[in-house]
């Protein structure tokens, strides 16, 4: 991966749409490694990311898939769509143009029906408060019932957002990152 067209792509978008990036800095590679460890690959066959940007997690997480696995990828930047399109040659890497609201609609269109994983890079504490709530629904509705819902925030307010629609199962922190970030490892609650 291009570190300056990462750069170049991170800081159209910011400039673009400040409020949806969650940073302009990319994850550090200790922020990565900490937030997909506790991931079980093996059962993974479609894994859907929310707001991916430059790819940091995306290329880390196709490196850890089975080679049967596919990785939707919504992201609403164009230049964070073109960076990602123009840097990967994955066939299982599917790159969107899309808002995580869409997530059902999309995963349709490309014939998936349930996600084992979530990941999402998403600002829960800078998107509107109605956007938030209908992406945590419709994140628990497209998780199978042994998925996993994960997110890295800089704020703990996506607990708020957690609470009722899924059971945390795991709660870390990611010091060494500009900006440090609370990690999450959520699943649907069992009925």
């Amino acid at each position: 991966m291009n570190a300056i067209s990462s750069i170049t792509a991170a800081t159209r978008e910011f400039v673009r749409a400040p409020d949806s990036v969650g940073s302009v800095f990319p994850a550090t590679s200790y922020m990565v490694r900490r937030t997909l460890a506790p991931i079980e690959w093996n059962g993974v066959d479609l894994m859907v990311e929310f707001g991916p940007g430059t790819g940091r997690f995306t290329f880390e997480a196709l490196a850890r898939m089975k080679p049967s696995a596919r990785l939707l990828a919504i992201e609403p930047g164009d230049a964070f769509v073109d960076h990602l399109r123009s840097t990967s040659h994955d066939t299982r890497l599917i790159v969107v143009k899309g808002e995580a609201q869409e997530v059902h609609q999309i995963m349709d269109n490309y014939g998936f029906d349930k996600a084992n994983c979530i990941l999402s890079g998403i600002p829960f504490s800078t998107i509107e408060p109605g956007d938030a709530v209908t992406i945590a629904e419709r994140s628990r509705l497209a998780l199978d019932r042994n998925g996993m819902f994960v997110a890295y925030q800089m704020r703990r307010k996506i607990e708020h957002y957690l609470e009722g629609r899924f059971k945390i199962a795991r709660r870390g922190y990611a010091l060494w990152n500009i900006p440090p970030c609370h990690l999450y490892w959520a699943r649907p609650p069992k009925t």
